[in-house]
Order: structure tokens, then C-alpha cells, then sequence
């Protein structure tokens, strides 16, 4: 899948990315997690009782996942900073917009194994090449109707099942979405269900621990019998009244500022134990030449920057934490000798082709990187530098964000449409002139 161009740009879509004036000393206050207001979302969707959501995160992809419950028939105010979902039975017949959301696209079709009527669902031009088949089959395997015209893609219909299996069959290789979206309605399921991955590898494993743990926290039974297995029992969701932690992934940027411009970048609210795949940040950065503290709740990255001494290359195996590749590999353009990043082939299916669209990018910007299947190798910032020009951002917001953090050093960057980043950071280009201005 070749990363498409942006559809074109109105007012304002093309973002001249500010140039750090010298060293950073900021203190940024991240919003909550996409992946976890995500997960609380359609959970809370299918409680015992109503949830009290704190700390959620407003943007482009928590409103389509409101939404798309709210056209299941649940009730949900998010008029003011606490988010109230009262649930109540999965009513079909409605239509689901996803966005480019791949939470929404594969999180919220699993519950019309719930509903009483098909529901059909549908997306953004770029959601409509975004791997759904396995997923798709392994609803069928449950018992539903898919009808998708053979594509394995948006847009698809879900018909509920008359019975369903207690055991599902899934290759979850291109995302570990897939097994997420069965894990969350599994306690729903009248026998509750059995979750097996079938495919060599298992990316963002990070990921699946989150969906574990939060049910797990809700009261639910999860068993792993092995690493490739889940066995959710049947049984009530109790999630009360919960808070939301700062988006780790979304701090990946503003931390990784540090390493360019020099300084240090504050993140309060780091947690001390999270399932978040951005809590392998502060061992990366380190090994790039930073040095990270945890005081309290509160991360402190602090680095010489690109003129100091530079960031240094590494070679890394990011299977683990895909979501937080693009802002390595923007210090890995910018870092003094080579680096290879692996174990990130599912990144070719996430909102646009990752690996072919970072490679792209530093090409343009006169530096080298080579995207095989799996990875990306880079031959770290030429002895001339790099220059300036229109980044795309494919529709993408680690894209548009990896795009930021070169124009820190790099003069007239310019992002074309950086207002993606409203996907899970709305305020993103305030926010990042605010830490170059503190």
C-alpha cells in the first residue's frame, strides 16, 4: 500500500513547523490516552451500571467512537470535562462512520454480535484500505453475516448471529486490534469466549496487555494460558467511575524535543506502571543519548541537542510499540551515525503505509532511509544537513508530528496538513509553540 498524497489543503492546512531558537526548558501537560478512552468507551458501553469517564481525550477519534456507540443506541453525555455512559442494550438498524479510526473500526463491529439488527459501517477514504479481514472472518467464525463483497475492507454490513461459538480463531500479524475488539465484547457473550492468535507474529503486544488489564480492573476473569491465548469468562463489567492516564505515545514528541533542540521537556503524570507502549520511551531516548528521571509522577528528559553533541543511532526492535516508530525515526534522521528499526512491518497498514511514508519523508528532506518489508535503516543526518520543503502528512498524525520535530533544526519545514494531528492531539500546534516558548 503506497502512502497517498493529502486530497489538498484549505486555509491554514500547510503548517510552517517553528525552529527551536535554542535549548528547551518546558514543562508540557499531555492530554489523556487514545487507547485507553477508546477502550473505557465501548466497555463502559456494556457495564452493569453507568461509568464515570475522567480524563478522557477529546479528538477526532474518541467523537467518532462516541458517536458510534451513541448510534448502538447508548446514551453518553460528554457535554463537560467528566464523560457519563449509561449503557443499555446494542440496538442495530444504524449506520457507523469510522473516520480514519482504527479503534472505531475495529473495536465497535464485534458488538453487534450484541445487537438486534445489522449495522453497517463505513469510513475515510484512507480507512478504506486498512486491513479488517481478519477480523471480519473471525466474526463470521462467530456466527454473523459479513458482507464486504469479498474485500476484507470498509465498508462492510454485520448481521448478529442466531448462536455464538465459544472460541474464535484470529490472525492478528497486521494488528493487534483485531484481538483487542474480540477480548472487549467476549464477557458479553453469553459463554464468554476463548481468543486464539493464529499468525507468526503478534505486533503491539503492549496493546493487548492494556485491553487485559483494564478488564481485568473492571471485574472480569482473563485467563492466558498461553502467549497466544485469552479466555475471557462471562460476567458483569464494573467500571464505576474512572480516570483516564496522559497519553504516553502523544508525550512521545514534546520528549523527543529535548534530544534536538537540547534542554529538558517535563511530562507530569507519567505514570510509575502502565501497559502503555509509550513507557518504553525513556529507556529508548536514553540510548540515544538522554538522560530521563522520573520524580514523583513527573518525566524529565533532558539532552545536549543536535549541535551539542548530537542523538545517537541505535538499533531497535519496536514490535512491541509500533504507534511510537515515527518519533524514533525522526531522531534516527537526525542522529549522528546509522540505525535500524525493526519488528515494525504492521505499520504498512496503519493510517497510511508508515514505513514507505517516513522513508519518503527523509528523502525529500535530503537525508537517506531505506524502508524493507519489516524496517527501516538510516544513514543518520548527512554532513551537509538536511534541508527544507512541504512534508506530507498523509492524512497522518504521527506523520504530521514526525514532520515537527525535524523542523526544530531543519530550516522551513513546512507540514502540510498538520490539522490531522486533531485525530488524537486537537490543540497540537499551540501546544508545541508553547513549549518552544517557555
Amino acid at each position: 500500500m503506497t502512502p497517498q498524497p493529502p486530497h489538498g489543503t484549505g486555509p491554514g492546512e500547510v503548517w510552517r513547523a517553528p525552529r527551536a531558537a535554542g535549548p528547551i526548558d518546558a514543562t508540557v501537560d499531555v492530554p489523556g490516552s487514545k487507547s485507553l478512552t477508546n477502550r473505557f468507551l465501548p466497555l463502559a458501553a456494556m457495564a452493569d451500571a453507568p461509568v464515570t469517564i475522567r480524563g478522557g481525550l477529546r479528538s477526532r477519534d474518541s467523537d467518532l467512537m462516541i458517536a458510534a456507540l451513541r448510534e448502538l443506541g447508548i446514551e453518553i453525555d460528554d457535554s463537560g470535562p467528566q464523560w457519563v455512559v449509561t449503557p443499555g442494550p446494542i440496538r442495530g438498524g444504524g449506520h457507523v462512520f469510522t473516520g480514519l479510526a482504527g479503534t472505531v473500526m475495529r473495536f465497535v463491529p464485534p458488538l453487534v454480535l450484541l445487537a438486534d439488527a445489522p449495522v453497517t459501517f463505513d469510513g475515510d477514504a484512507e480507512a478504506r484500505v486498512r486491513p479488517m479481514g481478519p477480523l471480519l472472518d473471525a466474526l463470521r467464525a462467530l456466527g454473523a453475516g459479513v458482507d464486504d463483497d469479498g474485500r476484507g475492507t470498509l465498508p462492510f454490513t454485520v448481521t448478529p448471529p442466531t448462536a455464538i461459538p465459544t472460541s474464535v480463531d484470529v490472525d492478528s500479524s497486521a494488528s493487534s486490534q483485531f484481538v483487542t475488539a474480540l477480548l472487549i465484547v467476549a464477557p458479553r457473550l453469553p459463554e464468554g469466549l476463548t481468543v486464539r492468535h493464529t499468525g507468526e507474529t503478534l505486533p503491539s503486544l503492549p496493546h493487548i496487555d492494556m485491553t487485559c488489564a483494564t478488564l481485568r480492573d473492571a471485574g472480569v476473569r482473563v485467563d492466558q494460558p498461553d502467549e497466544r491465548t485469552w479466555v475471557v469468562h462471562p460476567g458483569a463489567i464494573s467500571l464505576g467511575d474512572v480516570r483516564v492516564e496522559p497519553d504516553l505515545s502523544n508525550a512521545g514528541p514534546f520528549i523527543a524535543a529535548a534530544l534536538v533542540a537540547g534542554g529538558t521537556v517535563r511530562i507530569p503524570g507519567w505514570p510509575a506502571s502502565t501497559t502503555q507502549p509509550g513507557a518504553l520511551f525513556p529507556d529508548i531516548l536514553e540510548s540515544m543519548g538522554a538522560t530521563c528521571t522520573l520524580d514523583g509522577d513527573v518525566l524529565s528528559v533532558t539532552a545536549p541537542g543536535v549541535v551539542n553533541g548530537g542523538i545517537e543511532g541505535i538499533d531497535a526492535d519496536l514490535s512491541p510499540a509500533g504507534e511510537i516508530t515515527p518519533t524514533i525515526a525522526a531522531l534516527c534522521a537526525l542522529a549522528s551515525s546509522p540505525s535500524v528499526l525493526s519488528g515494525i512491518g504492521h505499520l504498512r497498514g496503519h493510517e497510511t503505509d508508515r514505513l514507505k511514508a517516513i522513508s519518503t519523508e527523509v528523502d525529500r528532506i535530503g537525508g537517506r532511509c531505506l524502508a524493507t518489508d519489516d524496517s527501516l535503516k538510516f544513514d543518520g543526518l548527512p554532513v551537509g544537513g538536511l534541508s527544507g520543503a512541504a512534508m506530507e502528512s498523509y492524512h497522518d498524525h504521527r506523520m504530521a508530528t514526525f514532520a515537527a520535530i525535524i523542523g526544530l533544526v531543519v530550516d522551513d519545514i513546512d507540514i502540510v496538513h498538520v490539522g490531522t494531528t486533531a485525530k488524537t492531539m486537537p490543540d497540537f500546534p499551540q501546544m508545541w509553540k508553547d513549549m518552544l516558548s517557555a
